[in-house]
């Protein structure tokens, strides 16, 4: 429970500091269903809404939900493939 309780407060944090919009209503449920839920929009929305600008901070918040979690997490994978539009987003900017 400690572990679930820690997740909800990393992803809130990071929502409150990064997107401007309260913390979404999540349908009633099993607590980790959604907590996982809260992170996946986390994520989708920090990645669609990177710019050039934000796309390190991004990384960084984006890898603080995740770093921890075996390669295989269906979570961790959408952060990779996040990471991966965000490196060629800061590429193409640069040249």
């Amino acid at each position: 429970m400690t572990d679930l309780k820690n997740r909800l407060a990393i992803a809130a944090s990071i929502w409150r500091e990064m997107v401007d919009e309260p913390l979404p209503r999540l349908p009633p449920g099993d607590p980790g269903s959604q907590v996982a839920e809260l992170e996946r929009r986390l994520v989708d929305r920090l990645c669609e809404d990177a710019t050039r600008a934000t796309a390190r901070a991004v990384a960084d918040r984006t890898w603080e939900i995740v770093y921890e979690r075996g390669d295989d997490d269906p979570l961790k994978r959408r952060v990779v493939e996040c990471h991966e539009r965000l490196a060629k987003l800061l590429q193409a900017s640069a040249q």
